[in-house]
């Protein structure tokens, strides 16, 4: 039509130049770096003191994602020092990290007080795309307004997107394990969508995988089963027509048992079904990232090892955190903790209970630990910075009475 403009076309801005990345080198490290951290590693992730050992997993703290996603958002204020920055959300789950990124003056887009709408937004406004991505439509939005982006998406991410999408392609619907209000799941199930005809499912529990199994083999009450999942799966999903063909894919933080045995179970499931034993209606793919397996697993290695207490560090709404305190809790008294300030004493403990959902205190008559020598184990999750761990440390050793001199001179 004569006349009518285009609407403005989006940029995605490298801002990974090399003098820009060494001065955000520095300013992160000047924010998160750790000499008593480093230590530990030195040490094999051991210290001991008097009758006070503290152990550190091997895999802890800051992933690459996590990293990059960091140095990116750093390094847009540095080549953008006086346009709006906008993040969708949180950088990442830890609140040290997202308050930082505050300071430096990064706005809000999401969440339930943002600082501006996308309607608001203009050409010349940045922005930053967290690590977990964003849902589609959120990103329609965004490059109508011509905005520049700095997609800081994890790899690990992207892989799951491709995976479903190739889902879509073959009319096999996506059963997504994971936390269907996580920022990352639902931007996957918006992929899973492909070019509009896909479904998706999210489910959490093992409890939920046999719910939707026996349907898989008998199928059910159709009501009972959407009213069952509410919220979790797509536009126009029915499980009388959409679980014909499946393909599993999960949230990249989940527990890696957990989404093995939920393959498993809806692997036989199908067989069973189509009395097929090698029957194509069942497709996956592990979808689990390197780090939060690897965190996982340090964890089950320290388990190996008497301990008296875990202290988990980081973030309450952390998914991959919040499965080594799953793990951990297990075998022995564990506390996930925001911070060194939850540590009141091994008499009183503020941290956050997953059963109840919510941010606890656990009070002794006598301390936790008890009399004589002690070991406490320490690890956190792949969005706490190692200033946090660091404090922590500081903290547990203070309770036994060993002050950072003492830790220094070790």
């Amino acid at each position: 039509m004569a006349g009518a403009s285009s609407p403005p076309r989006p940029k995605r801005v490298n801002v990974r130049t090399p003098e820009v990345m060494d001065r955000v080198k520095a300013e992160v490290e000047d924010h998160y770096r750790s000499r008593i951290v480093e230590k530990l590693r030195e040490r094999g992730g051991v210290l001991t003191i008097g009758d006070t050992t503290v152990r550190l997993a091997k895999q802890f703290g800051f992933c690459y994602g996590v990293e990059r996603a960091i140095d990116l958002a750093y390094a847009s204020r540095r080549v953008f020092p006086e346009q709006n920055i906008y993040l969708i959300g949180e950088i990442i789950h830890n609140p040290e990290v997202n308050r930082q990124l505050k300071e430096m003056g990064i706005l809000n887009l999401a969440g339930p007080d943002p600082d501006a709408k996308v309607e608001d937004l203009s050409p010349e406004d940045v922005v930053i795309v967290p690590a977990f991505g964003a849902e589609t439509s959120m990103m329609e939005r965004i490059k109508a307004r011509g905005c520049q982006i700095v997609d800081t998406t994890c790899g690990d991410v992207m892989s799951v997107w491709k995976r479903v999408r190739k889902y879509a392609k073959t009319k096999a619907t996506s059963i997504i394990h994971g936390k269907a209000s996580h920022e990352e799941t639902r931007a996957t199930a918006s992929r899973a969508m492909g070019d509009g005809s896909g479904h998706y499912l999210v489910i959490l529990t093992l409890e939920e995988t046999d719910y939707l199994c026996d349907y898989i083999r008998h199928g059910g009450d159709r009501e009972a089963f959407l009213k069952r999942f509410e919220g979790g799966y797509s536009e126009g999903f029915d499980p009388d027509n959409h679980l014909e063909r499946v393909g599993v894919a999960n949230q990249t933080t989940m527990l890696k048992s957990e989404t093995e045995e939920l393959q498993r179970r809806i692997a036989t499931a199908i067989r069973e079904r189509d009395k097929d034993e090698q029957s194509e209606n069942f497709q996956f793919f592990d979808t689990i990232c390197g780090a939060t397996q690897e965190r996982q697993d340090a964890l089950f290695d320290m388990l190996k090892k008497p301990m008296d207490v875990l202290l988990v560090v980081g973030g309450y709404n952390s998914s991959n955190t919040s499965h080594l305190v799953e793990i951990g809790e297990r075998e022995l008294p564990t506390f996930f903790i925001r911070d060194a300030d939850c540590l009141k004493s091994f008499e009183e403990l503020v941290h956050f209970d997953l059963h109840q959902g919510k941010e606890v205190t656990s009070t002794y008559s006598q301390s936790l630990l008890g009399e004589g020598p002690v070991t406490i184990g320490i690890t956190a999750g792949a969005s706490c910075p190692n200033n946090l761990i660091e404090a922590t440390i500081l903290r547990a050793f203070e309770l036994r009475n060993v002050s950072e001199e003492d830790i220094l001179a070790a």
